[in-house]
């Protein structure tokens, strides 16, 4: 392949702008009332509604319900959205039906301890070489302890971290979604990374050798 048939970073973002583009005629096609429109949206958006919900509620069937419920509330109020990230505006939906569902559990718990539920997929993890079965099976119980940690926040810390650490928005998307001040927003990213930092480092055999305390 030549030189000038790799993609430049003016068709990267010409690409980019295509599917924004794509993506308001589907939402301007939505509050029309397509609902192909909508689904086509729900499809491009499914995979990321679940991840966050999941590890805010840490239940599989809470989980799917929370999300079917949020793309319920997302259609019924397109009207209400104005334009801007559309994207932002759906997590924010996703986080306050997992806020709603939180209330419920803990109205609703009694003593005993929640049910351990096995987690549908890893957090993303460093490098891409080869790994050992050794290698391998250490890093399935670092990407274990992680999720025990982040389950083991306050509500608020986890969504703070699950939406900057794991899923990668902004400062001031995480604000959008959330209504939280600026502030706040990374208050509490910082109070989440502490914790689970403390929490890793009662288990320093998981970590890569870089993380580890220095004992000597």
């Amino acid at each position: 392949m030549s030189r000038a048939n790799f993609p430049t970073n003016q068709d990267a973002a010409a690409a980019d702008g295509a599917r924004h583009a794509s993506e308001d005629a589907l939402i301007a096609r939505a509050q029309a009332g397509d609902l192909a429109a909508f689904n086509q949206l729900v499809l491009t958006y499914q995979n990321l509604a679940y991840s966050v919900a999941y590890r805010l509620l840490q239940d599989p069937a809470a989980t799917a319900d929370a999300v079917q419920d949020s793309f319920i509330k997302a259609y019924r109020g397109l009207d209400g959205f104005q334009g801007g990230n559309f994207k932002s505006w759906l997590m924010r939906i996703v986080v306050n039906t997992c806020y709603d569902e939180l209330r419920t559990q803990q109205r609703r718990r009694t003593d005993g301890i929640d049910e351990l539920v096995q987690e549908p997929e890893p957090l993303p993890t460093l490098g891409t070489r080869p790994e050992s079965p050794e290698e391998y099976a250490e890093r399935g119980e670092l990407n274990a302890a992680l999720e025990e940690a982040i389950a083991a926040l306050p509500e608020d810390q986890r969504t703070a971290v699950v939406l900057c650490d794991i899923h990668g928005f902004a400062y001031d998307e995480i604000a959008a979604m959330t209504g939280w001040p600026m502030g706040t927003v990374k208050s509490r990213i910082n109070r989440a990374r502490v914790k689970i930092r403390e929490i890793l480092l009662q288990r320093p055999e998981l970590l890569p050798p870089s993380f580890r305390p220095n004992t000597g």
